[in-house]
């Protein structure tokens, strides 16, 4: 078996810092195929920035980050969008679009990738159903509950079949019973074969649903 087919996210060595501050030294770490894990560490420990690398958002001062074979810091610009493609992003504040409906929501990401516009009712389609929100295609954000936008959010990132799931605090401003649904779908997602790496500090989350854990501590990695 190759290391890319064990390894889908690798750091090695990375270090990232904004000005004097570092917000990651010398981590490395891990995660294959299909794996679901858990980021966690108190707030500013790195958490996001270790999403925001993997997505390519920003790059290393050190060290390397691999992703699916591709190492992300040395893609040229203009194949970071083919690149994303892979990657999916789910958010503690939804990001919504306030003015489109739930299937236009959706519909904007299919547009980005540039899948014909003739493919989009039917992926759409599919992944509300996954979702659980096939009756609130046609809704505005101002007429869900916190727990739907969040679906909304999953629904959207999962619509470009992306190999990974990137979630940041996805269960942040959502109360229990909603945080624990949203965890149960992604489990069902994850065992369908995507690969869920989710940064949380919900530490009930975290009891309940035993993933493996990569534990940041600012300017240290446990």
């Amino acid at each position: 078996m190759s290391q890319e087919e064990l390894s889908l996210i690798n750091f090695k060595n990375v270090t990232k810092t904004y000005g004097s501050i570092v917000a990651l030294n010398d981590i490395s770490f891990e995660i294959k195929k299909g794996e679901f894990v858990f980021i966690t560490g108190q707030s500013g420990a790195g958490k996001t920035t270790i999403l925001k690398l993997i997505l390519g958002e920003i790059i290393p001062n050190k060290g390397d980050v691999n992703v699916d074979g591709l190492n992300v810091a040395k893609l040229d610009k203009k194949d970071l969008p083919l690149y994303r493609q892979k990657i999916g992003m789910i958010f503690q504040d939804f990001k919504v679009l306030p003015e489109r409906t739930v299937f236009e929501n959706i519909a904007v990401a299919l547009s980005v990738i540039g899948l014909p516009e003739e493919k989009w009712e039917e992926r759409v389609r599919h992944v509300l159903d996954l979702v659980g929100l096939t009756k609130r295609t046609n809704l505005f954000p101002s007429q869900l509950s916190g727990g739907e936008l969040q679906r909304v959010s999953l629904a959207r990132a999962l619509s470009v079949n992306p190999k990974i799931i990137l979630a940041d605090e996805p269960t942040g401003n959502l109360d229990w019973d909603t945080s624990d649904s949203l965890m149960k779908l992604l489990e069902k997602i994850n065992k369908e074969g995507k690969t869920i790496v989710m940064a949380t500090h919900n530490i009930e989350i975290i009891k309940k649903y035993k993933k493996r854990i990569i534990h940041v501590e600012g300017e240290k990695s446990v």
